[in-house]
Protein backbone atom coordinates (compact mmCIF):
# COMPACT_ATOMS: atom_id res chain seq x y z
CA UNK A 1 0.00 0.00 0.00
CA UNK A 2 3.07 2.14 0.75
CA UNK A 3 3.68 2.11 -2.89
CA UNK A 4 0.63 3.74 -4.55
CA UNK A 5 2.48 6.96 -4.32
CA UNK A 6 5.16 5.86 -6.79
CA UNK A 7 2.30 4.21 -9.11
CA UNK A 8 0.80 7.89 -8.90
CA UNK A 9 3.90 9.48 -9.80
CA UNK A 10 4.36 6.62 -12.58
CA UNK A 11 0.82 7.72 -13.98
CA UNK A 12 1.43 11.67 -13.96
CA UNK A 13 4.29 10.96 -15.64
CA UNK A 14 2.47 8.82 -18.62
CA UNK A 15 0.27 11.83 -18.54
CA UNK A 16 2.19 14.56 -18.54
CA UNK A 17 4.27 12.93 -21.32
CA UNK A 18 1.90 12.18 -23.65
CA UNK A 19 0.12 16.04 -23.36
CA UNK A 20 3.04 17.23 -24.32
CA UNK A 21 3.70 15.09 -26.98
CA UNK A 22 0.65 15.58 -28.68
CA UNK A 23 0.35 19.19 -27.71
CA UNK A 24 3.64 19.86 -29.78
CA UNK A 25 2.88 17.66 -32.34
CA UNK A 26 -0.59 19.59 -33.08
CA UNK A 27 1.07 23.31 -32.64
CA UNK A 28 4.12 21.87 -34.85
CA UNK A 29 1.16 20.92 -37.96
CA UNK A 30 -0.17 23.96 -37.51
CA UNK A 31 2.76 25.95 -38.13
CA UNK A 32 2.90 24.63 -41.59
CA UNK A 33 6.29 23.22 -43.58
CA UNK A 34 9.41 24.25 -41.76
CA UNK A 35 11.53 26.76 -44.23
CA UNK A 36 14.56 25.28 -46.01
CA UNK A 37 16.77 28.52 -45.01
CA UNK A 38 18.76 28.98 -41.80
CA UNK A 39 16.75 32.08 -40.79
CA UNK A 40 13.41 30.76 -41.49
CA UNK A 41 14.00 27.76 -39.32
CA UNK A 42 15.43 29.73 -36.66
CA UNK A 43 12.23 32.05 -37.02
CA UNK A 44 10.11 29.26 -37.23
CA UNK A 45 11.47 27.77 -33.89
CA UNK A 46 11.20 30.96 -32.39
CA UNK A 47 7.61 30.88 -32.94
CA UNK A 48 7.07 27.78 -31.90
CA UNK A 49 8.78 28.34 -28.69
CA UNK A 50 6.73 31.63 -27.79
CA UNK A 51 3.23 29.63 -28.82
CA UNK A 52 1.47 29.09 -25.28
CA UNK A 53 0.23 25.74 -25.89
CA UNK A 54 4.01 24.72 -26.94
CA UNK A 55 4.96 26.59 -23.42
CA UNK A 56 2.25 24.22 -21.65
CA UNK A 57 4.23 21.39 -23.57
CA UNK A 58 7.18 22.59 -22.01
CA UNK A 59 5.84 22.73 -18.65
CA UNK A 60 4.48 19.63 -19.04
CA UNK A 61 7.49 17.78 -19.51
CA UNK A 62 8.69 19.55 -16.33
CA UNK A 63 5.88 17.98 -14.39
CA UNK A 64 6.88 14.40 -15.89
CA UNK A 65 10.22 14.73 -14.89
CA UNK A 66 8.84 15.99 -11.47
CA UNK A 67 6.42 13.16 -11.16
CA UNK A 68 8.72 10.49 -12.05
CA UNK A 69 11.04 12.04 -8.70
CA UNK A 70 7.98 11.00 -6.87
CA UNK A 71 7.61 7.53 -8.53
CA UNK A 72 11.13 7.32 -7.68
CA UNK A 73 10.66 7.78 -4.47
CA UNK A 74 8.76 5.26 -3.46
CA UNK A 75 9.97 2.32 -6.29
CA UNK A 76 12.86 0.89 -7.80
CA UNK A 77 14.60 1.98 -10.97
CA UNK A 78 14.25 -1.64 -12.42
CA UNK A 79 10.26 -1.99 -11.60
CA UNK A 80 9.31 1.25 -12.13
CA UNK A 81 10.62 1.99 -16.04
CA UNK A 82 9.28 -0.40 -17.83
CA UNK A 83 5.99 1.00 -17.30
CA UNK A 84 6.79 3.96 -18.97
CA UNK A 85 6.76 1.99 -22.26
CA UNK A 86 2.97 2.24 -21.74
CA UNK A 87 3.30 5.98 -23.46
CA UNK A 88 3.90 3.85 -26.62
CA UNK A 89 0.83 2.21 -26.74
CA UNK A 90 -0.83 5.10 -25.46
CA UNK A 91 0.42 7.42 -27.78
CA UNK A 92 -0.15 4.78 -30.97
CA UNK A 93 -4.07 5.20 -30.19
CA UNK A 94 -3.58 8.95 -29.55
CA UNK A 95 -2.01 9.60 -33.31
CA UNK A 96 -4.30 7.57 -35.17
CA UNK A 97 -7.45 9.47 -33.27
CA UNK A 98 -6.10 12.81 -33.35
CA UNK A 99 -3.81 12.99 -36.03
CA UNK A 100 -5.39 10.28 -38.27
CA UNK A 101 -2.08 8.25 -38.48
CA UNK A 102 -2.07 4.97 -39.95
CA UNK A 103 -2.56 1.61 -37.61
CA UNK A 104 -1.28 -1.40 -39.52
CA UNK A 105 -0.48 -5.09 -37.90
CA UNK A 106 3.21 -4.53 -37.47
CA UNK A 107 2.14 -1.62 -35.00
CA UNK A 108 -0.35 -3.48 -32.90
CA UNK A 109 2.11 -6.82 -33.19
CA UNK A 110 4.44 -4.16 -31.47
CA UNK A 111 2.68 -2.82 -28.88
CA UNK A 112 1.25 -6.40 -27.78
CA UNK A 113 5.24 -7.06 -27.64
CA UNK A 114 5.59 -3.64 -25.21
CA UNK A 115 2.75 -4.83 -23.49
CA UNK A 116 3.94 -8.65 -22.48
CA UNK A 117 7.30 -6.81 -21.75
CA UNK A 118 5.67 -5.14 -19.06
CA UNK A 119 4.01 -7.94 -17.38
CA UNK A 120 7.36 -10.08 -17.48
CA UNK A 121 9.42 -7.15 -16.51
CA UNK A 122 6.83 -5.74 -13.42
CA UNK A 123 6.15 -9.55 -11.96
CA UNK A 124 7.41 -9.66 -8.53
Amino acid sequence: MNNYIGYIGISMTIVFTMYSQLIIKWQVNNAGELPLDSFGKLKFLLVLLLNPWVISAIISTFCAGVSWMLAMAKLDLSYAYPFLSLVYAFMMIASVVFFNESLNTNKIIGVFFIMVGIIVLTRN
